[in-house]
């Protein structure tokens, strides 16, 4: 189970680890069943190749009802799909993510305190591949350069998770062939 989610948040450009489900909230028990369907359904000898469909609220109660544990700095996250695209709004506090590490570079200076950010990213997986690419990002409505976030990716972001950029390529886990981000919805098949 843990896998699917984070094929689903690579998707995103975002890593998170799974704790041991809690969960009351009846949308976030839906995706628990979902994705543990997707696990055994792996473990076969010839998986089921019927889609499994997880809705946009699904998704978003999942992570409200605490079911995964956030990267540091990232306090509240949300995601919204359209046609082969995600955009995922988030509360972070950058100074977390910052922690310990300082810089001179006055780019990075949009960088700190809390703010509401918003990532757009086109994403898909075919042939068991996963691809994202971010096409941009925001801190509280306001759009950050991409050079800038280029460097704060590779400076802070990258050293912790060394698989999040601005292009991203990964392979898809439990025998994930295809993941089609639709209108409010991820549509995953297994072969």
């Amino acid at each position: 189970m843990k896998n699917i989610l984070i094929a689903i948040l690579l998707l995103t450009g975002i890593c998170l680890a799974l704790p041991p489900l809690v969960s009351e909230h009846r949308l976030a028990l839906s995706m628990q069943n979902k994705l543990r369907h997707i696990e055994q359904n792996s473990k076969l000898a010839r998986p089921d190749p019927a889609p499994t469909v997880m809705t946009e609220e699904e998704i978003n109660d999942y992570f409200a009802a605490g079911n995964m544990t956030m990267p540091q700095g990232v306090k509240k996250i949300t995601f919204q799909g359209k046609s082969g695209q995600v955009t995922a709004l988030a509360v972070v506090d950058f100074d977390q993510i910052r922690a310990g590490q300082r810089t001179s570079n006055p780019l990075l200076a949009i960088f700190n305190g809390t703010h509401n950010v918003g990532i757009d990213a086109d994403a898909y997986g075919s042939q068991g591949r996963g691809n994202v690419h971010v096409r941009g990002v925001s801190i509280d409505g306001t759009a950050v350069p991409n050079f800038a976030l280029e460097i704060f990716v590779d400076k802070f972001l990258k050293p912790k998770y060394p698989n999040v950029g601005m292009d991203s390529v990964f392979s898809l886990p439990d025998r994930i062939d295809t993941a089609t981000v639709g209108y409010h919805k991820l549509t995953v098949t297994q072969k």
